[in-house]
């Protein structure tokens, strides 16, 4: 394969080892990189990766419950600031090699492009169903969770969304000392949630009851950690 050819290989849904410098300066002065709907610029995103990955120490269990292709909801108990998305799509990565789409992408000038640019997208129903029909993984939070320990409730915002794809609890939690820039984190993946009984996904009941079983189950895994 033509050096060329080779710029327009970048996969939104996978990290890939960064560029060197003088390739990923061609192909930013060649115009040859691609930025996905939500503004994700996987380009920018590899290369900051292993910067992420120096800072935060993460440790992974329960990798295999992660799907490595296709749409999933990851269910995290942190409220998201930080170092709280960037260890759970480190986890993510450990696991699948796939990117995380966090949800939150703060509306603000210059923080939420850049949020864009590195994976996040927006707190809105229709963002999560758009993210999760092209078949990405999303991060979604539980919340209230700023400053707490245990599961909180499924934002009502998005909870509908969590019904179009298969659902995964995560425990983030801080361990021990911080041993690096912002820390260590382990982060524990538990089995899908899933309801006894067949649900119309678009149906809100259905949506209201995989938001109490995702936060047992989320509390499940947190007594794991």
């Amino acid at each position: 394969m033509s050096a060329v050819a080779s710029l327009d290989r970048l996969d939104v849904d996978r990290i890939t080892p960064p560029e060197s410098l003088f390739v990923a300066a061609r192909r930013r002065f060649m115009g040859r990189y691609p930025v996905d709907p939500f503004g994700l610029d996987p380009q920018i995103a590899d290369l900051a990766a292993p910067v992420f990955a120096a800072m935060i120490r993460v440790q992974t269990s329960g990798g295999e419950h992660v799907p490595d292709h296709g749409p999933a909801v990851i269910v995290a108990n942190r409220g998201f600031g930080v170092a709280e998305p960037t260890a759970l799509g480190i986890a993510v990565q450990h696991a699948t090699g796939r990117r995380l789409r966090v949800v939150g992408a703060p509306q603000m000038p210059l923080l939420g492009p850049l949020a864009r640019r590195l994976g996040a997208i927006a707190s809105t129903d229709d963002d999560v169903v758009a993210a999760l029909h092209a078949g990405h993984l999303v991060g979604l939070p539980l919340s209230p969770t700023w400053m707490r320990t245990g599961a909180g409730a499924v934002p009502l915002a998005v909870a509908p969304a969590m019904t179009h794809a298969p659902i995964v609890p995560a425990a983030v939690q801080a361990v021990g000392r911080l041993g690096t820039v912002l820390g260590t984190w382990q982060v524990r993946f538990g089995p899908l949630v899933t309801l006894p009984e067949t649900y119309d996904k678009d149906d809100p009941i259905a949506a209201a009851r995989f938001a109490d079983a995702v936060r047992r189950s989320v509390g499940a895994v947190l007594t794991e950690l």
